[in-house]
């Protein structure tokens, strides 16, 4: 058993080292374009590196058992019987246990209430969904179809709605989403920092995450992060009721 189960314990290790590493200097992510994406990006990489040992065992074992139980000369017969290994078992049990308490814990309540923060924001922007499009109306009543054009530096408060079945409203350079409900206005917030176009990062976009119908995967349209004055000039050029 002790012959089986030590390459298995050096591959582990060898595969958590790997992991982490390849966690720690590959960057997979995209670019950050607000503050909460940091929150989620953090999250991101706290269960990668959590995840990583899980992995590394699964690993061990296939690559252990590629080597060592292949089919060619392999004994046929069944082997000895094994018993529980309790203090093994208590171990895994409190372990993992207190890894899933942590992970509700933090990134779970606490990263969820880093993204709201307070209920406090400079603008209030109206998304209303629709089969399959996006109507933006900003504070002053001005419309738009076209893009959803944000000011940099500056704390938004989305209100988003739908005039017909569930959608999903999502930001990827942002990392913020919330669903769009018939009905219900939900809301959810977003600091960008700094100023960019979809030329610059094809995640500046608000892209429907729930399917919604046969025009789901082209319900997207380009968001554009500008200064505060230029965020001003703009809605002031498209009218409003101010």
């Amino acid at each position: 058993m002790r012959r089986s189960w030590l390459p298995v314990a050096f591959l582990w290790l060898g595969y958590t080292a790997l992991l982490v590493a390849l966690t720690k200097y590959v960057n997979i992510l995209p670019v950050k374009w607000a503050e909460e994406a940091h929150v989620v990006d953090d999250a991101f990489l706290l269960l990668m590196y959590l995840g990583s040992p899980v992995m590394a065992i699964v690993l061990a074992v296939m690559t252990w058992g590629a080597i060592d139980w292949r089919s060619d000369g392999a004994d046929r017969e069944d082997g000895p019987n094994q018993h529980t290994n309790r203090v093994l078992v208590t171990t895994w049990l409190i372990v993992t246990s207190a890894l899933a308490i942590y992970v509700v814990i933090n990134p779970g309540f606490i990263g969820l209430t880093e993204i709201r923060g307070e209920s406090s924001s400079d603008y209030a922007i109206e998304i209303e969904a629709s089969q399959f499009f996006w109507e933006i109306t900003y504070h002053n009543g001005a419309t738009a179809l076209d893009e959803l054009v944000v000011p940099a530096e500056m704390r938004v408060r989305y209100d988003v709605n739908s005039t017909d079945v569930l959608h999903s409203f999502w930001i990827p350079a942002f990392r913020v989403k919330i669903d769009a409900v018939p009905g219900i206005t939900t809301q959810v917030y977003s600091t960008a920092t700094a100023e960019g176009t979809i030329d610059d990062d094809i995640n500046l976009r608000i892209q429907c995450a729930e399917l919604c119908g046969a025009g789901h995967a082209t319900m997207s349209i380009p968001v554009r992060v500008v200064s505060d004055a230029e965020f001003n000039k703009y809605i002031e050029s498209l009218g409003g009721s101010e």
